[in-house]
């Protein structure tokens, strides 16, 4: 190498560090005016229907207080509250046998059972009601008892409403069985866990997660449609406030009433189904 290319490489410039990259701007939305002036308009509509409804007179406020925590109301209301517990323990005691039928290899219970919840997701439940309670017309004697006195109002209300809650409970539970992946119960099955092992502690866990969620919205909606037992003279909350307003004629007020309680006890079922939903929703993304 001669000494000229030599001076070259000596007085050569030393590599620099590439220079360092400039900070990433910032990304600013854009205004969207449409929006807010759509949310603006939302809240003033709603402010103006909130001070109509409490400056309504019609309303007669002060009846709804008095009334609110009469003894014939809570009577109703704890009937209402013990009617939908009842027939939601029942109706889904039901319902689990009739999705296992569904769900089992012999083709007599798959048969039946996909009858069962096909005749009565096809009857509205008022028409079931009604004959219920018209049942003494085809059979006047039950185990030599009359069936007058055999099935009173209650007794027809728990039966029409827990043979209607079962039919949806079944698909409910069927359709949270079926979540569940097939290679979950293989697994289960490799690590010689027997099947009442694998139900309880493979199968129903996550099944729960898809089944809590409708289960939460039928006991809400249980809850409402006992209100639909006034026809056959149960009285629950609804036909508490009837029996009022026929004698009093205050007929808004003390719809206000049960409206009102209906959406307390609601919203209390709304919270624990929160709560129950997050808890078997543990170890999985939707509990994030």
């Amino acid at each position: 190498m001669s000494s000229d290319t030599l001076a070259k490489v000596a007085t050569a410039p030393e590599p620099r560090d590439p220079p360092e990259l400039s900070a990433e701007p910032r990304i600013v939305p854009r205004p969207r005016a449409g929006q807010w002036t759509a949310a603006v308009a939302v809240l003033v509509l709603l402010a103006l229907v909130a001070n109509s409804v409490v400056r309504n007179e019609a309303f007669q406020w002060d009846v709804v207080a008095d009334y609110f925590a009469s003894a014939s109301v809570l009577r109703g209301l704890w009937l209402t509250l013990w009617l939908t517990a009842l027939v939601m323990v029942l109706g889904f005691a039901l319902g689990t046998l009739l999705a296992v039928g569904r769900l089992s290899a012999n083709p007599v219970l798959r048969a039946v059972s996909w009858g069962y919840v096909w005749f009565f997701r096809s009857m509205p439940i008022l028409v079931q009601l009604l004959f219920w309670f018209n049942i003494g017309a085809l059979y006047p004697q039950l185990f030599g008892v009359k069936t007058v006195n055999l099935l009173g109002p209650v007794t027809i209300a728990v039966i029409g409403l827990t043979l209607h809650e079962a039919a949806y409970a079944a698909e409910v539970v069927r359709g949270g069985i079926l979540s569940v992946g097939r290679g979950q119960t293989e697994a289960a099955q490799s690590l010689g866990l027997g099947r009442w092992r694998r139900w309880r502690r493979i199968i129903l866990p996550q099944a729960m997660r898809s089944i809590v969620p409708p289960a939460g919205n039928m006991l809400i909606g249980t809850l409402k449609g006992t209100s639909i037992v006034s026809v056959i003279a149960v009285q629950d909350l609804l036909y508490s406030v009837q029996l009022v307003y026929h004698r009093t004629y205050q007929v808004i007020p003390l719809l206000m009433v049960a409206t009102i309680w209906y959406v307390v006890v609601t919203s209390v079922l709304g919270v624990g189904q929160y709560y129950v939903e997050r808890h078997y929703a543990r170890g999985s993304e939707r509990a994030r």
